[in-house]
């Protein structure tokens, strides 16, 4: 049997292990969080390094791959400076791959259009696919990086001015502590609702999940959620809140959907090349095995919101 671990520097209180069957190979994948605790996340790299088939880095990215250009963050680099043996991902590779199918899969799998075309995007430097997904589908985008990273109330309104921050200011925030910018540890249990015109005004809502709980006004009726490494909690949470539809961008495994690290590091782990897969090879393996985003009625288990929405 294959083993893919992930390991974030997010709460533990998200950990879970499960074995899935993929083209035949069993693979067993676990996700240990370390609660903000980045000592003791570059000690587990340490010591699986050589003794899995491939890691995923979870609750951070190692840089962000903004059209093409990569940006590194310098403070969670030091994370994985020490592994030598092992494929390490972070899910980037997901990110411009999955993602960017989207924008097209509500397109096909939603009962109406959605309507109107706007959509809020947290973070759309971070999730490169997901932005080119909803802009080249005709979406009007806000884009939340400095509101949902580091709370200036800057909406960014084009993949233009995305591409300018990510010049300008990535190699700068690049070397922040990473809990500058991100919620880690305990830090991702909190909501603080903000931003809630932003919110109400998109039909869609897009992006991390932690950025989206971290500021999610009490009452969203009708609204689609797109993200992904979400759990039953999470779920309640949207669907207490009345949004209608939540699609998330990776399968649903017992109950939750893993991050696209630790789905990136399952494939690299199927693969068996000893090495991350590069993009063609990624979508290649997505296509193969079908994968694809799923769509979630949340209305269904709730009548009375359903008839709202």
């Amino acid at each position: 049997m294959k083993r893919a671990v992930s390991v974030s520097i997010g709460s533990s209180k998200r950990d879970k292990s499960i074995e899935i069957e993929l083209l035949g190979e069993r693979i067993l994948i676990e996700r240990i969080g370390t609660d903000g605790d980045m000592q003791r996340a570059t000690e587990l790299f340490n010591s699986l390094d050589g003794q899995v088939d491939a890691l995923g880095v979870g609750g951070a990215d190692l840089g962000l791959d903004v059209d093409g250009q990569w940006y590194p963050l310098h403070s969670v680099a030091g994370l994985v400076a020490g592994v030598k043996k092992t494929p390490v991902v972070d899910g980037a590779g997901l990110k411009n791959t999955l993602e960017a199918r989207l924008a097209a899969f509500l397109d096909a799998e939603l009962p109406s259009p959605v309507v109107p075309r706007r959509a809020l995007i947290t973070s759309g430097a971070d999730r490169w696919g997901m932005t080119i997904s909803f802009s080249q589908a005709g979406y009007e985008c806000v884009f939340g990086d400095l509101m949902f990273s580091v709370g200036l109330p800057i909406p960014l309104r084009s993949t233009t001015s995305l591409k300018r921050l990510a010049r300008w200011l990535v190699p700068i925030f690049g070397r922040l502590p990473f809990a500058w910018l991100y919620p880690v540890g305990e830090a991702q249990d909190e909501r603080t609702p903000k931003w809630e015109s932003y919110y109400q005004w998109a039909k869609v809502i897009a992006g991390d999940c932690h950025y989206i709980k971290r500021h999610l006004p009490d009452r969203l009726p009708g609204k689609i959620v797109v993200t992904n490494t979400t759990t039953p909690a999470d779920v309640a949470l949207f669907r207490e809140t009345g949004i209608r539809y939540l699609v998330t961008s990776t399968p649903v495994l017992d109950g939750r959907s893993f991050g696209t690290n630790m789905m990136e590091a399952a494939l690299v782990a199927l693969a068996g090349k000893g090495r991350p897969l590069t993009r063609e090879e990624l979508a290649a393996l997505i296509d193969q095995l079908g994968l694809t985003p799923q769509l979630h009625d949340l209305g269904q288990d709730n009548p009375a919101e359903a008839s709202r929405a």
